[in-house]
């Protein structure tokens, strides 16, 4: 009975996302640009799919020419300088990863949901969004992506070391 003890072997995975030093571990960061290249590629796809095609048309129409004489109207003074859509996006992609992190219940069956993978997922999307905006925010949409990403990484951190927690309790309760 001993000797099958010894001829079972197991093996240690590091899955810990940065080193002693607080850098990225080369491997994920690897993974990572292998993840954004693949999403790359595939909207660049997606784009080249959806993008309108030049209307043909033989008969000569009516040529649109804008009327010089009337300006383009100006917005309001008091009209807002930023888009809401792009704190709309932020808050979007925040609430999917809160939600996956356990956040909020699922509607079916009430219990919180817990998908680390999805939710480092989004976190990589709001890094990514606040990489390539970066120079290009009003000072409120930066502080708003700076906040959210600090949060979400922050209760990711502690999600990821609740579940392992977890698993290795559970992992001790069944060994005899």
């Amino acid at each position: 009975m001993s000797e099958s003890k010894h001829d079972e072997a197991f093996k240690v995975v590091d899955r810990r996302l940065f080193t002693a030093d607080g850098e990225l571990r080369k491997e994920v960061a690897e993974q990572q640009d292998r993840e954004h290249e693949a999403a790359d590629r595939i909207s660049a796809a997606q784009a080249a799919r959806t993008a309108p095609a030049a209307p043909v048309s033989s008969a000569p129409g009516p040529k649109l020419v804008p009327n010089e004489a009337e300006p383009p109207e100006a917005p309001p003074a008091d009209a807002p300088t930023r888009a809401p859509a792009f704190e709309n996006l932020v808050r979007s992609l925040g609430q999917n990863a809160a939600m996956l992190l356990g956040g909020y219940a699922d509607p079916r069956t009430g219990q919180p949901m817990l998908d680390l993978e999805g939710a480092r997922e989004m976190i990589d999307m709001l890094d990514t969004l606040r990489e390539k905006t970066k120079g290009n925010l009003a000072p409120e949409e930066d502080t708003l992506l700076i906040d959210v990403l600090g949060n979400l990484k922050l209760a990711f951190m502690e999600m990821t070391k609740a579940a392992t927690a977890a698993a290795l309790q559970e992992k001790a309760k069944s060994r005899p």
